[in-house]
């Protein structure tokens, strides 16, 4: 599985940005698709993942303001982020977790810069 993210950028304060990740290869059995973030010194996190049944876990930091959303036909998710703040500031990770027979695999893209400054 091979996973191309884009969308980060620079935005000012109170600004938007929308994050894509498109995923190619090994497509089946996704339990779910995603993004996390890490920013400069601390632990990667979850940001907010939806799984193939349409449910989300998602970060108390995205309540309000980050909506995820996929597209099945294009192997696509997609997150809406709304009023950023300084502090979301972050490389953002997409992930696509997937069980095959019993076995669990976690796939990453490289990671896109999202920075929030005035």
């Amino acid at each position: 599985v091979q996973l191309d993210e884009s969308g980060g950028g620079l935005v000012q304060p109170g600004g938007s940005l929308r994050l894509s990740c498109a995923a190619f290869g090994a497509i089946f059995d996704i339990n779910s698709m995603g993004w996390y973030r890490q920013a400069p010194g601390k632990q990667r996190e979850l940001a907010e993942v939806i799984t193939s049944r349409g449910t989300t876990n998602y970060a108390d930091f995205v309540k309000g303001r980050f909506t995820i959303s996929r597209d099945y036909t294009k192997n696509t998710v997609y997150l809406q982020m709304n009023r950023l703040k300084h502090e979301d500031t972050a490389a953002y990770y997409c992930n696509v977790y997937q069980i095959i027979g019993g076995s669990e695999y976690d796939y990453w893209g490289q990671g896109t810069q999202v920075t929030v400054s005035s």
